[in-house]
């Protein structure tokens, strides 16, 4: 189960470093993903280590990374705010569950059913939503922003901004940060860019006694083991509708984005991770954490990348990332409380770049307009409501497309054969969004008295077809024509109620497929 392959020196060596230089990294998203759920650092730090502990030991996907993300983080924030951080616990607790639930259900195969442009107005919305919940450090605290008094008084964006050299001194130290992140790895990746950004920038506040926020100056990190806890909230029944819609959008949301990576994961990779197996991880890790003081977390996209692209495959290399990360927390959280706020804004600018799917400008106008849709669809929606709720209306929306686009590739010929016989040949497939133009190709008045409807270029998709067959064999029959139905499925001979009979069957010929319909349950 572990898969540490400690036969292997190098695999074993590749996945400690990996590990190493994921906890590196892992240490400033974390605090500053707890800043964004308006947490204190130390309950994003926690979830970081848990999460992706525990994940890595019993999850589906070797090597890749889970902690906070901000995909939550933004979700997070309200409950937090109108409730407060105990709330937040015992919400982190009743995903896990749901999560555990989906994965006993096997729920994870669904994520198959996510087109394209919904993954990339999933990655652009996400990018825009964590760009905008970091405009909050640029503004000060209970001030009226500058949107007080219009229709968009108390959104993120209503910020009250920093002014003169308050607001010039931070700007800068964000630049410096993401010129850092930037330009570091073509010089040099011994050490990764961002802890080295945090670093300079840290330096430099420090020994230029620079006047700008610091993590210390927003709350105090004393590092220690995270304690159980169970969440101080009445366990009542009011309760539960208040963390209720909470929970279920944070499961979603964290299965959606741990499926989507463990599918990319699983491309560059070239294997196959066990998408039930890790549902049932992440809801584990996450019931662990809310026990522990822990804001809950899923896959991390970014972080998971640095591991793969590290050498990091096996399991170890997500554990020695989470107990590196562990002892980070133990040792050094008097220096995390030194780390100037500009240095993490700058780092989440950079994960909001590298998450953008900046393709999308250079292919919305090559792609199919309804593709183009879904994807601007998507984003919106998940900056307006909330990414579970994005991907369902993204899948929703491409079904109906794809429904609408093959409801016109049904095609009916019409012809009559030496026996006197009109014959109908089918093509195409017979659902819910082609049965009103299969309906309006027949005309039993018109037909000579023997009708023959050949299905074998067709296939019945569901009971729509099912009942569309059963209407046109009405109609026949109170015209007082003779109607056969040729080259129809055993399943379809079975489910029909009026038509059945009529079916004349050819063991040889006749096609065998599934119909999706509920009397088969």
């Amino acid at each position: 189960m572990f898969e540490f392959q400690l036969s292997k020196v190098a695999t074993f060596k590749n996945d400690l470093l990996s590990g190493l230089t994921v906890a590196l990294a892992l240490v400033p998203e974390a605090v500053a993903f707890a800043f964004v759920a308006g947490v204190e650092p130390l309950v994003g730090l926690y979830a970081a280590f848990m999460v992706g502990l525990i994940t890595a030991v019993i999850g589906g996907r070797p090597g890749m990374i889970s902690g906070a993300t901000g995909a939550l983080a933004v979700v997070m924030v309200s409950l937090v705010a109108q409730h407060g951080v105990e709330y937040l616990f015992i919400t982190v607790v009743l995903m896990g569950i749901l999560q555990i639930a989906a994965g006993i259900f096997k729920l994870g195969k669904f994520i198959r059913m996510v087109p394209h442009p919904v993954m990339l107005g999933f990655v652009n919305g996400l990018a825009i939503v964590i760009f905008l919940a970091q405009l909050g450090q640029f503004g000060e605290a209970g001030q009226p922003g500058w949107l007080d008094g219009t229709f968009m008084q108390g959104t993120i964006v209503d910020v009250a901004w920093l002014q003169g050299s308050a607001m010039h001194m931070l700007l800068a130290l964000v630049f410096l940060t993401m010129l850092i992140i930037y330009f570091l790895p073509k010089i040099t990746k011994a050490i990764p860019s961002s802890l080295a950004a945090i670093l300079v920038v840290t330096g430099l506040v420090l020994g230029f006694d620079l006047d700008t926020k610091v993590v210390g100056d927003v709350a105090s990190i004393s590092g220690g083991l995270p304690n159980f806890h169970i969440p101080s909230v009445p366990f009542t029944f009011e309760t539960l509708m208040i963390i209720l819609p909470y929970a279920i959008i944070l499961a979603a949301i964290g299965l959606i984005e741990s499926l989507l990576t463990l599918r990319l994961i699983d491309e560059i990779t070239e294997t196959r991770g066990r998408g039930n197996k890790e549902c049932i991880g992440q809801g584990v890790a996450n019931t662990v954490t809310g026990f522990f003081g822990g804001m809950g977390g899923c896959a991390m996209i970014g972080q998971s990348m640095i591991n793969v692209n590290s050498g990091g495959r096996g399991r170890l290399s997500g554990i020695s990332a989470a107990l590196f990360l562990l002892l980070f927390i133990l040792v050094a959280s008097p220096l995390i409380e030194q780390i100037p706020l500009a240095a993490l804004i700058g780092v989440m600018f950079i994960v909001v770049i590298g998450t953008f799917e900046w393709s999308s400008f250079r292919i919305i106008g090559k792609v199919p307009k309804s593709d183009a849709l879904i994807l601007i669809l998507v984003s919106g929606v998940t900056v307006a409501t909330d990414l579970a709720v994005a991907v369902v209306v993204g899948v929703i929306v491409s079904a109906l497309v794809f429904a609408w686009q093959h409801a016109k590739f049904i095609r009916i010929e019409a012809r009559e054969d030496h026996k006197g016989s009109t014959v109908y040949a089918v093509t195409g497939p017979l659902f819910f969004g082609s049965v009103t133009s299969f309906l309006e190709r027949f005309d039993p008045k018109q037909d000579n008295d023997d009708v023959v409807i050949d299905f074998a270029r067709s296939r019945v998709a569901d009971h729509s077809g099912l009942e569309a067959i059963d209407t046109l064999a009405e109609r026949y029959l109170k015209a007082g024509k003779n109607l056969h139905l040729v080259h129809l499925s055993e399943e379809c001979r079975k489910l029909l109620t009026k038509a059945g009979n009529l079916v004349e069957v050819n063991v040889i010929e006749d096609p065998k497929y599934f119909v999706a319909d509920d009397s088969l349950a």
